[in-house]
This record gives structure tokens, C-alpha cells and sequence, in this order.
């Protein structure tokens, strides 16, 4: 099993640790505590806006906010970024200097002031090549044809006892 984003991109979770073995959700009391926690916080962010068009149009014009594609950072200090703006939050990543602020508190708030000083990507910055996997999407596996598989039987009809065999003879080949 792999790793797999839920609801926004960015946060990613050991499918064995998130799903059972039919691919439904495990109960909570069976998730990791740290995975679990993500997952809690993940439902409330999944219909928030986009934290650099907040800083843009605000409280009085949320309508105009695209609603958040993916989230960086550590939960109750995530970055939550439509598509438009998520290259602006990598290139402040790792060209401006947001590394230093990699797993700490500090991460969205040193964001939103580079952001709100008018901080952007140049706009050759192509951010992240994001591959998505729809399962509907996915093709079935190819018809076998049982005759290809089909073992020759010897001409006699009797069985061959493979515990019995020299492994040194040679054997014609059909």
C-alpha cells in the first residue's frame, strides 16, 4: 500500500494505517493518535477558503475565495491554497526561505505576512505537476484466455509425478 491525499492534496497517509482491508475507513480507535488528529482537522479545513485569497478579498467578500485544494504544514498551522495561489506558497516555500519554518507554528503566519507584502511566484513558476488517480479510471484487467494457459497433457493420459521426475532427461519440446 502506498501513501494517498484525503479531501486536499498536500497531507498524505499510509492507506493501511486510514482504510481496512475492504478500502472503508478504519474506526478511529484503530488510526494511529498523529494520523488520527490530521484526519479530525482534515474535516473541518476541507470546505474553508483559500488562505491567499482570504488575504486578498476578506471577511466581506469571502464569496469571491476559491475553496482550498491542498494544505501544508502541521495541523492548526496549515497553509490551505486553491490552484492558482498554490505556486505561490512553494516558491515562498523554497525560494524565500519558508523551509526554516518546516514543522513549526510559525509556518502560516510567515506565509500570510510575505503574501499580504505582496509576496508571489514569477509567473514562469510552475509549482507542483500534481497526478491524480480516478479509480472509475482505471482499466480491468485483461481478459485471460484459459486455452494459453493450458498445460499439455501427456499423450498416454497418465499423470506425470512431478516428485518423480529426472530432472537430468531431456524432454522434447512441443
Amino acid at each position: 500500500m502506498g501513501k494517498v491525499s484525503i479531501g486536499l492534496r498536500g497531507w498524505r497517509f499510509e492507506e493501511g494505517e486510514v482504510f481496512d482491508s475492504e478500502g472503508e475507513f478504519k474506526p478511529l480507535d484503530e488510526i494511529p493518535e498523529e494520523t488520527r488528529l490530521r484526519l479530525q482537522r482534515l474535516e473541518l479545513l476541507v470546505t474553508s477558503p483559500c488562505q491567499a485569497c482570504w488575504l486578498i478579498h476578506g471577511d466581506e467578500d469571502i464569496e469571491e475565495c476559491n475553496a482550498a485544494e491542498a494544505v501544508y504544514g502541521e495541523p492548526r498551522s496549515e497553509v490551505l491554497v486553491c490552484e492558482e495561489h498554490e505556486p505561490d506558497f512553494l516558491y515562498w516555500f523554497r525560494e524565500e526561505g519558508g523551509t526554516q519554518y518546516m514543522g513549526e507554528d510559525e509556518l502560516k503566519d510567515a506565509f500570510h505576512e510575505w503574501f499580504a507584502d505582496g509576496g508571489r511566484a514569477p509567473g514562469n513558476y510552475e509549482g507542483i505537476e500534481h497526478v491524480e488517480t480516478d479509480p472509475g479510471d482505471v482499466p480491468d484487467p485483461s481478459e485471460v484466455d484459459p486455452e494459453e494457459l493450458a498445460v499439455d497433457q501427456p499423450e498416454d493420459g497418465k499423470r506425470i509425478d512431478l516428485r518423480d521426475v529426472d530432472l537430468g532427461q531431456e524432454y522434447p519440446s512441443s
